[in-house]
C-alpha cells in the first residue's frame, strides 16, 4: 500500500451520501491513502465552473497526487470515462471538458479511456460512475497501478470552448467567468494582458453600471458598499466589495461582460507599472456535446 494522495471535486454537495460513497470505494481498496476535499459545492452540471476550481487548486498538490473530478450531466451516456496523465499528476473524470484549463496548466503525456471493467465494481449504475469507475480506478492508481493498464490510449479528448478577452481599438473585452461565495466577480483578464493593454495610460474598468478608475493591492483598501478592481490570488482582475458581495450590488451574473477603456482624459487615478508582453496561449475550439443529467 502506498501513502498516496487523493483529491475530489463533484457537484454532489454534502446532504447526500455519494462523497462518502466514492470515499468508501477508494479506502477499501487502499486503507491508507489521503484523500482530500477541494470541493463538493460546484454548480449543478457546471462543468465551466468545476474546470475552473479544478484549475485553481490542482497544481498546489504534491507531485504525483491523484485528481478525481466528477461533474457529470452525461453520466451513462456517451461521453467516455477518461485517465488523463500530465507532467505532474494524474486526472480521473468523464470526458466532458473539465480537465480542459487543468490540462493546459500542466503538459499532457497521455489520455486512457478506461475501458477494462475489471478495475470497476461489478455492478455499474448508469447514474453513478464516480462511485463505480472513477473511484476504483483512483484507488488502484494510488497502488501503484500503471496508467496503461486501464484501457486504450486516445488521440484527442473534448476541450471547453472558452471564450478569450478581445482587444478592440481602445477597449479590453472581458467577461465574468466566475463568482466566488464572497459574491467576488472573477473575470477572465489576467494581471499581464491587462497591464499590457493600457501601458501607463489612464483607464476606465465598466463592470454592470459602474465605473471603476484605479486598481486596488487588496480587499483592505476598498470602502464599504463601493465596488473596487484588483488582481486575485490567481492573477485575473476581479471586481469586489469590501465586506459585501459584487454580484448582489451590481446585479451581474456569469458570462457578463468586463470592459476596459484606456487612452481616456488624464485623470488623478493614472498609474504606472512596468511592461511586460502577456504570454501567448494556445486556443483551441473543440465542441461541448450535449448530455442528459446525471450525478456522475
Amino acid at each position: 500500500m502506498k501513502h498516496s494522495i487523493i483529491t475530489l471535486l463533484t457537484d454532489f454537495g454534502t446532504q447526500d451520501p455519494y462523497v462518502a460513497s466514492m470515499k468508501g470505494v477508494i479506502l477499501g481498496i487502499n486503507p491508507k491513502c489521503t484523500l482530500v476535499d477541494i470541493t463538493h459545492e460546484v454548480l449543478p452540471q457546471d462543468i465551466q465552473e468545476g474546470a475552473m476550481l479544478l484549475a485553481n487548486a490542482f497544481s498546489y498538490f504534491p507531485k504525483g497526487t491523484i485528481h478525481v473530478a466528477v461533474v457529470d450531466p452525461g453520466v451513462g451516456g456517451q461521453r467516455k470515462p477518461i485517465l488523463l496523465q500530465t507532467k505532474n499528476y494524474l486526472f480521473v473524470g468523464p470526458d466532458n471538458g473539465l480537465f480542459t484549463l487543468a490540462a493546459k496548466r500542466d503538459k499532457v503525456k497521455q489520455v486512457v479511456h478506461l475501458t477494462d471493467r475489471k478495475i470497476f465494481l461489478s455492478n455499474i449504475s448508469n447514474t453513478f460512475h464516480g462511485r463505480d469507475i472513477f473511484a476504483p480506478v483512483a484507488g488502484h492508481l494510488s497502488c501503484g497501478v500503471n496508467p496503461k493498464a486501464f484501457g486504450e490510449r486516445l488521440e484527442c479528448w473534448t476541450e471547453l470552448d472558452l471564450r478569450e478577452p478581445e482587444v478592440k481599438g481602445d477597449k479590453l473585452l472581458g467577461e465574468i467567468v466566475l463568482i466566488d461565495r464572497f459574491g467576488n466577480l472573477i473575470t477572465n483578464i489576467e494581471k499581464e494582458g491587462f497591464f499590457s493593454f493600457v501601458k501607463d495610460q489612464p483607464f476606465l474598468i465598466r463592470a454592470g453600471k459602474k465605473t471603476i478608475r484605479e486598481l486596488k493591492k487588496g480587499y483592505y483598501e476598498g470602502k464599504k458598499n463601493d465596488p473596487m478592481a484588483l488582481f486575485g490570488s490567481q492573477g485575473f482582475l476581479e471586481i469586489s466589495v469590501r465586506e459585501g458581495n459584487a454580484q448582489k450590488m451590481l446585479k451581474v451574473k456569469r458570462g457578463e461582460p468586463i470592459q476596459i477603456n484606456a487612452q481616456i482624459p488624464k485623470t488623478k487615478y493614472q498609474i504606472n507599472t512596468s511592461y511586460q508582453n502577456p504570454k501567448q496561449s494556445r486556443k483551441r475550439n473543440p465542441t461541448l456535446p450535449l448530455s442528459p443529467r446525471g450525478r456522475g
